[in-house]
């Protein structure tokens, strides 16, 4: 009995199990490697949920895999189940994995990725050209009337048979003739067809011809009730390459299921064929009822009359439609006209929650797994980590034990290269070094990941220090090794500390470029950090990172003379960096060097505008530069005799997010103004994007008010300080009546209460106590 599917389609599975229950075979015999029969009764297991799928993978290269999946409305998974319920044997007869995956790429094998097990291997669509031929440009909607919507057929074995027909018609328009080994299924499908038709002889002998059920994609029914000889399929098979595999069970989505994700047997909507199986009766009143209830969780307004004249709307689309029952489509347009209320936004949350699902299947405890694997699923049982098919974000409080051991958790297994979770920007938007956001995902694809990662060890931890000291070895510069060291502390792999140290330490010794040490610089600094937070002796890499900030303050005054304007802008970037470093690390005599430093560069003229201005603005916002000696270098800067581009990149420099110190020193503010005016006509053209691209990254507010300011006029340029000093809120004095006006804001901002002072109205009367 050959019974031909559509793999992951509920009417082929309901067909299935009707033929099945009418037959009583014998031995089910199911398209899949031959190895999955040492795993194939785990698929009865209290434990397994589908959707779930077969990974094979070269046993010593696990990079090489392939993916067999299987949806608890697939016809094979089905027809599994039923077997194993009744006792009996259940054989996959397809081309053994040892072959598939040994195979190159040019004998019509080759590896990795999923088992494209149909269309995918197929350059024709046969649903698609079936529907085509009976007049349908939509091969889903023609499965939909044809298969999914018409059951309960007198004979059971009445579809197979009207299927195995289209196929036959197929293959021989198209190519692909069975028993052949050209056309369309190319060389793979012969050699697959082959090695089936000698597992069904075998099968035959045992059980006899009438008691072998066999399960299979329709596309290979025509070449297994084929006339072909025994020893021409012997032949087609000789010789072919073998490599030694391992098969188990991983759990899978119903994303991956989708064909949108590229697997080549997809199916457009898994979550609704899964609710077309699993519905008893009235599935178009029950899927109107999930979808009420979803958007209901999400606040929308939806009520028991939305649902029912959903459902009136539905089944009226279906028959103008000329449709059976209703579909995917007409269920869609209901709910996008009823529920939705015309907008696409909730209808988006009903295809990815519903049409296409976010389940994720689970596979039993004692499933064969690499040594990493079982470990990995230990720790998310312990920390209380469930792997989520859905996208979702988790803030992780380093400070307490469990949140610490989820980030060390997370932290290895994207060292491994197993990105199950992506660091993201904490909701408060710091620089805090005790609190981390992730955003998890599982994708069935991240279990060939971690059995590639299993040559590092048997648990995370151990493969984790392992790949850090290859990692460590294998860096070729500077900033590889910082970086390294900066993703070991927070993964709390100290073991491997030693190893990158001294990969740090020779990385340093021979980089004598400035640039490369301020580069790795703010990542050893981070390190020591998050050392701190996290309870780990960073006492070695501060010591690295200090001397790198001592190279840096020696070898940048030299680096920074004679630049370019090019040179200047990355060196700009660096000074940056490197006082962003040198203030985290708190040390008093480093810093004071390093002030110095800056001193030195901000009066020099051979130093770059660019550079110069940069080095007075950190002066100036560390409180180190006086505001006289601020306006002094400006003056300097802004003088007649200096070139107008190299003034302007001085302006860049100083005051690149700084305008609000235009809008209270009117000092600066003259001098700029003044050296704007004074800018030849034909020089202006080239320095105004420079000055373009410093004032547009200002506040609209902080630009007007500068603007207003320069309209009134400025005490050094026209306007006398009499007029200055009337702009309200710019003055040397007190504005009574402005500064009362904050204090009702002050009270809710830190919830404490005021006191009456007496004092007269209009005058800020409000003194903020405990």
């Amino acid at each position: 009995m050959l019974l031909g599917v559509r793999h992951h389609g509920p009417g082929s599975a309901r067909a299935v199990l009707a033929a099945l229950e009418a037959h009583g075979p014998a031995v089910l015999l199911v398209e899949g490697p031959p190895e999955a029969d040492a795993v194939v009764e785990l698929a009865a297991h209290e434990e397994m949920r589908p959707p779930v799928a077969l990974l094979a993978h070269v046993a010593d290269d696990p990079g090489r895999a392939a993916f067999w999946p299987l949806a608890g409305f697939s016809p094979e998974w089905v027809a599994v189940r039923w077997a194993l319920a009744r006792g009996v044997p259940v054989r996959f007869f397809d081309l053994p994995a040892s072959h598939t995956l040994a195979m190159r790429d040019d004998d019509g094998g080759g590896a990795g990725g999923e088992e494209a097990r149909e269309a995918g291997e197929l350059r024709l669509d046969p649903l698609r050209v079936l529907a085509e031929t009976a007049g349908h440009d939509d091969p889903e909607r023609w499965w939909e009337d044809v298969v999914e919507h018409r059951g309960g057929h007198r004979d059971p074995y009445a579809p197979f048979a009207a299927l195995a027909e289209a196929m036959t018609a197929l293959r021989e328009t198209h190519g692909g003739a069975p028993g052949g080994t050209g056309g369309t299924g190319d060389r793979r499908d012969a050699l697959r067809e082959a090695h089936m038709r000698l597992r069904l002889r075998e099968a035959r002998r045992e059980f006899g011809d009438d008691r072998v059920a066999v399960v299979c994609g329709a596309w290979h029914v025509p070449a297994l009730a084929a006339k072909a000889a025994v020893a021409a399929d012997r032949q087609l098979l000789k010789g072919l390459p073998r490599a030694r595999t391992e098969i188990t069970w991983v759990p899978w989505t119903n994303e991956r299921l989708a064909r949108r994700s590229g697997y080549g047997a997809g199916i457009t909507s898994p979550g609704w064929y899964g609710h077309l199986f699993a519905a008893p009766d009235r599935p178009v009143e029950r899927w109107m009822t999930e979808v009420a209830r979803l958007l209901r969780a999400e606040d929308h307004a939806v009520s028991s009359a939305h649902v029912i004249e959903a459902v009136r709307l539905a089944d009226t689309l279906a028959a103008l439609r000329g449709r059976p029952l209703p579909g995917l489509g007409e269920t869609v347009d209901a709910v996008r006209a009823v529920m939705c209320e015309g907008s696409d936004l909730p209808l988006a949350l009903v295809h990815e929650r519903l049409v296409v699902g976010d389940a994720l299947g689970e596979v039993p405890r004692d499933a064969p797994a690499v040594p990493l694997q079982r470990d990995l699923t230990r720790l998310q049982r312990s920390l209380r980590l469930k792997p989520e098919a859905r996208e979702r974000e988790i803030d992780l409080d380093l400070r307490e034990e469990n949140a610490a051991a989820r980030s060390r958790l997370l932290h290895r297994l994207r060292l491994l290269g197993v990105d199950w979770g992506e660091p993201v920007r904490g909701r408060t938007g710091s620089t805090g070094t005790f609190r981390e956001t992730w955003r998890l995902c599982w994708r069935p694809e991240l279990s060939v990941r971690i059995a590639e990662a299993g040559v590092w060890g048997t648990t995370v931890a151990a493969a984790a220090t392992a790949r850090a000291e290859a990692l460590a070895r294998d860096a070729g510069s500077l900033a590889e090794a910082a970086e390294l060291a900066e993703r070991c502390l927070p993964a709390g792999l100290g073991d491997a500390l030693p190893a990158v140290m001294r990969a740090l330490a020779d990385r340093a010794a021979l980089d004598a470029d400035v640039g490369h040490l301020a580069q790795a610089l703010p990542a050893l600094v981070r390190s020591v950090r998050y050392g701190d937070v996290r309870g780990t002796d960073a006492a070695a890499l501060r010591e690295v990172a200090e001397g790198l900030a001592e190279r840096v303050c020696v070898g940048l005054p030299p680096a920074c003379a004679g630049l370019g304007p090019d040179g200047a802008a990355e060196m700009h970037g660096h000074v940056d960096a490197a006082h962003r470093a040198v203030v985290l690390l708190e040390r008093e005599g480093l810093l004071t060097r390093w002030r110095s430093v800056l001193r030195a560069l901000a009066g020099r003229d051979r130093v770059p505008g660019l550079v110069r201005g940069r080095c007075a603005r950190l002066l100036l916002d560390d409180g180190q530069l006086p505001g006289d000696e601020a306006a002094r270098l400006m003056g300097l800067a802004l003088s007649p005799g200096a070139a107008p581009p190299d003034a302007a990149a001085w302006i860049e420099g100083f005051l690149a997010g700084g305008g609000m110190l235009l809008v209270h020193d009117e000092r600066l503010l003259a001098l700029v103004d003044d050296w704007l005016a004074g800018i030849p006509g034909e020089a202006f053209t080239d320095v105004l994007p420079l000055l373009r691209r410093t004032f547009a990254a200002y506040e609209p507010g902080v630009r007007r008010t500068i603007g207003e300011l320069v309209r009134r006029g400025t005490p050094g340029r026209g306007g006398p300080p009499a007029e200055w000093e009337t702009a309200p809120g710019f003055g040397e004095g007190l504005d009574p009546e402005r500064a009362g006006a904050v204090l009702p804001t002050l009270r809710l901002l830190l919830g404490e209460r005021t006191t009456d002072t007496g004092g007269p109205a209009g005058t800020a009367r409000g003194t903020v106590t405990a």
